[in-house]
């Protein structure tokens, strides 16, 4: 019975032990969690006031760009440079100011600004061997605003695809064309830096060219005098530019007269039109035969 007693009695004092222990790590634990709580709450504050001064460094960057864009603009207007020189260089800028606007904010956690330089040069061979052809379309779009191949608002032709319409923009790396049917055909700048291209609307005005057939037993004379008329009634024919009505060509089965007048280029389609319409109707007038494919089929019994 003693001996029960005594091993009872040294289990309670290992059970108090074991409950002083367990209270002891308790306290231990929830201390050290409660120091390394309190250690995290400057270095979060600290960050969420680098995110709120990184956020408004943004927006105040952000309008200070917009209006440092809109002094430039204002000053080639002034200037009266061309709409692609304004494009270029309005993109140039933003491009630019944002970069040092990201460059700024990075500073604000602790990036230093050599730091970005560094990492730049050093990616600089990379970008450059990954981007061939985005610089070659910036040193294009370059060539193109010297050279001046074309501007915004000309009719271009590219040759190489036959690409054309309208200039839209000059942009850093691309050049955007509207079609006739307002379709947007976007070709890069160091494409057409580097390949021919016809630029139909550069002069003021152009020469109106048409061709037209008559068969051999057509009387020839009376055939240009029609043909003259004609010309010297079109309403968008300039009449101090000379205007000429010509036998182009003896064809196996038809005389080509040539008739060449000139017209402003804004005129150049609506003149034509109206030009070919009226010679035809002239031409059925008088019974002045025009030639074309004819297939004759006979029939046997």
């Amino acid at each position: 019975m003693n001996m029960d007693l005594s091993e009872i009695a040294t289990e309670t004092r290992t059970l108090e032990n074991l409950e002083e222990f367990a209270e002891q790590v308790k306290n231990t634990d929830s201390g050290m969690i409660r120091e390394w709580l309190e250690s995290l709450v400057p270095g979060l504050l600290g960050f969420a006031l680098q995110v709120v001064l990184a956020v408004a460094v943004y927006l105040i960057g952000g309008r200070i760009i917009k209006l440092a864009r809109k002094i430039l603009r204002r000053w080639l207007e002034r200037t009266e440079a061309d709409v692609g020189v304004k494009q270029f260089l309005d993109a140039l800028l933003k491009y630019f100011l944002y970069f040092i606007l990201v460059v700024i904010i990075l500073t604000l956690f602790g990036v230093t600004a050599a730091s970005v330089v560094a990492v730049v040069g050093s990616a600089g061979l990379t970008l450059g061997l990954a981007l061939q052809g985005s610089l070659a379309n910036f040193a294009g779009g370059i060539l193109i605003l010297l050279l001046k191949p074309f501007v915004v608002g000309d009719y271009i032709i590219e040759d190489t695809h036959s690409n054309e319409g309208t200039v839209s923009e000059i942009s850093i790396f691309y050049t955007r064309l509207i079609t006739a049917d307002h379709k947007t055909i976007v070709i890069p700048n160091g494409a057409l830096a580097n390949s021919s291209l016809t630029n139909v609307t550069h002069s003021d005005m152009r020469r109106l060219d048409l061709e037209i057939g008559i068969a051999y037993e057509a009387d020839l004379r009376q055939a240009k005098e029609i043909l003259f008329k004609q010309a010297s009634a079109e309403i968008c024919r300039l009449p101090q530019e000379e205007m000429q009505v010509f036998v182009s060509e003896l064809g196996a089965s038809e005389v080509k007269l040539g008739l060449r007048i000139w017209v402003r280029t804004e005129d150049y389609w609506a003149a034509k039109w109206r030009l070919t319409e009226n010679i035809k109707l002239a031409f059925d007038e008088e019974q002045i035969e025009i030639p074309y494919t004819k297939i004759d089929v006979q029939m046997r019994q």
